[in-house]
C-alpha cells in the first residue's frame, strides 16, 4: 500500500520549462499524499524566483538548494531531507513532458507489478528542423541501437529505463545515486538494485516525451558525456556492457583508422564509405517517412551521437579512473553514517 509519494525534480536553468512540467504533473494525482521537492543547482535564469512563486500557491511543493549542482546529487539530497517517511521516490526531469494522471499510473503499475522500479519509455519529440530529426533517429536503431526505454512498445522487466518510480526502501538499499557520476547515474544505479536482487519493470503505457538538443554543438557535448558516463559504469560494472554498446566505439575507430590508412591500403575507405551510405540512406528514408525535409538532417544528427559517444567512452577509458563495484561488508545504504 503507498501512502506518501516523493516527487524529486531536479533543476538548472528551467525557468522555460518548469512551471509547465508542474502543471503537467498536478493533473489528476494519486489518492496517497504526494510531496513535490526541486532541488535547485544554482539557476541564474530566473528558475529559483518561478519555483518560489508556484510554492506560494501550494504547501505541497518545497525547494531546496542543491549545492553540488548534479542531478545525482540533487535527488540524494531530496531523500536524504524529505523521504524518511515516503514510500515511493519518483524522479522527474525539468525538460521533460508529462501525461497527465503521470504520477497516478506510476503508483498503481508499481503496486500492480513485483517490481523494485517501474521506468518508462521516452518519445523524442522536436520545435525545430534539426531537434525533430534528432528525435526521429533518436528513435530509430540506428540512433538507440535497439534500447528498450527508447520508443519501446513492450511492457516487460528490464536491465535498464528511463527512470520514473522507485520503491523508496530500494533506493536506500542500493545507496541512491553515484554522486560523482554528472551523466549516466541511472544506468549505473540500476546496476546495483539489480545486483541487490531488485527487479525493474518498463510499463510502455507510460510515455514521456523529451526535446533532445537544440544544435549539433550541444547534442557533441550531450552525447560525449554519455560516452564517459557509460565508460565509467562498465568498469564499476563489468557485466554491464552490451555488445551494441561496445560497436558505436569500436566501429567508429575502425573508420577513423581506415581513413588514416587509406593512402596505403585504398581499400579501407570502403568501410567508411559504406557508413556515409547507411547515414544518407537513414536520411532518405526518415525523409520520406515523415514527409519532411528536415529528416535530410537525421544522418548528421546520427553521425555526432555516434561520433561524440564513442569519443566520449575511448576519452573514459583512457583518463578516468574507476574501481568495480562489490556490495560487501563496507557497502552503506542511501543516509546511512560514514
Amino acid at each position: 500500500m503507498v501512502r506518501n509519494v516523493l516527487v524529486a525534480i531536479p533543476t538548472l536553468n528551467e525557468a522555460a520549462h518548469i512551471e509547465a512540467v508542474m502543471d503537467q504533473l498536478y493533473v489528476d494525482l494519486p489518492t496517497c499524499n504526494v510531496q513535490f521537492v526541486i532541488a535547485d543547482g544554482g539557476s541564474t535564469d530566473g528558475t529559483v524566483e518561478v519555483v518560489r512563486r508556484l510554492a506560494e500557491q501550494r504547501d505541497d511543493l518545497l525547494l531546496v538548494h542543491n549545492p553540488q549542482r548534479l542531478q545525482s546529487a540533487g535527488v540524494n539530497l531530496v531523500v536524504r531531507q524529505f523521504g524518511q517517511d515516503s514510500d515511493v521516490l519518483v524522479r522527474c526531469d525539468a525538460h521533460a513532458s508529462y501525461p497527465g494522471g503521470f504520477l497516478r499510473a506510476l503508483v498503481d503499475s508499481l503496486q500492480k507489478v513485483d517490481a523494485d522500479s517501474v521506468v518508462v519509455p521516452m518519445d523524442s519529440v522536436g520545435d525545430s528542423c534539426l531537434q525533430r530529426a534528432v528525435a526521429w533517429v533518436s528513435d530509430s536503431p540506428i540512433g538507440s541501437g535497439g534500447s528498450a526505454h527508447r520508443g519501446g512498445r513492450q511492457s516487460r522487466f528490464v536491465d535498464h529505463g528511463h527512470h520514473a518510480a522507485i520503491r523508496m526502501e530500494s533506493f536506500r538499499r542500493a545507496g541512491g545515486y553515484e554522486e560523482t557520476f554528472t551523466h549516466n547515474e541511472d544506468a549505473e544505479f540500476d546496476c546495483r538494485l539489480r545486483a541487490l536482487g531488485g527487479k525493474i519493470y518498463l510499463d510502455t503505457d507510460i510515455r514521456i516525451e523529451y526535446r533532445p538538443r537544440s544544435s549539433l554543438a550541444k547534442l557533441f557535448r550531450q552525447y560525449f558525456n554519455y560516452g564517459k558516463g557509460r565508460s565509467r559504469t562498465v568498469r564499476r560494472h563489468p557485466t554491464s556492457f552490451k555488445v551494441r554498446q561496445f560497436a558505436v566505439p569500436a566501429f567508429m575507430s575502425a573508420c577513423a583508422i581506415a581513413i588514416v590508412l587509406s593512402p596505403l591500403f585504398p581499400l579501407l575507405l570502403m568501410l567508411p564509405a559504406f557508413y556515409i551510405f547507411v547515414l544518407a540512406a537513414t536520411s532518405l528514408s526518415i525523409t520520406k517517412n515523415k514527409r519532411s525535409v528536415c529528416g535530410l538532417l537525421a544522418g548528421p544528427a546520427a553521425f555526432t551521437m555516434h561520433a561524440s559517444w564513442a569519443l566520449g567512452f575511448i576519452t573514459g577509458i583512457l583518463v578516468l579512473r574507476e574501481t568495480q563495484w562489490r556490495p560487501d561488508e563496507n557497502y552503506r545504504r542511501l543516509g546511512e553514517a560514514a
